[in-house]
């Protein structure tokens, strides 16, 4: 997995009931583009995470370009 800041986390809830968790990437400490990264969550909270199989990254040129459509 590899991601740039700017780029947005998407961690799936790997439990019944347990919401998504979605943030921004704001600093990428691993070589490379890899993890960790540390995140800034939607719900303001920020903290760094090796995400697993249960996670996502949404490069932010791809939001960009759904967004021009």
């Amino acid at each position: 997995m590899n991601a740039s800041v700017g780029d947005r986390l998407h961690v799936h809830g790997n439990a019944v009931g347990q919401p998504d968790r979605s943030g921004e990437i704001i600093e990428v400490r691993g070589s490379s583009g890899g993890p960790p990264y540390l995140v800034r969550f939607d719900d303001d909270h920020t903290g760094l995470v090796f995400p697993g199989p249960d996670a996502v990254v949404e490069p932010a040129k791809a939001r960009v370009t759904e967004r021009a459509r």
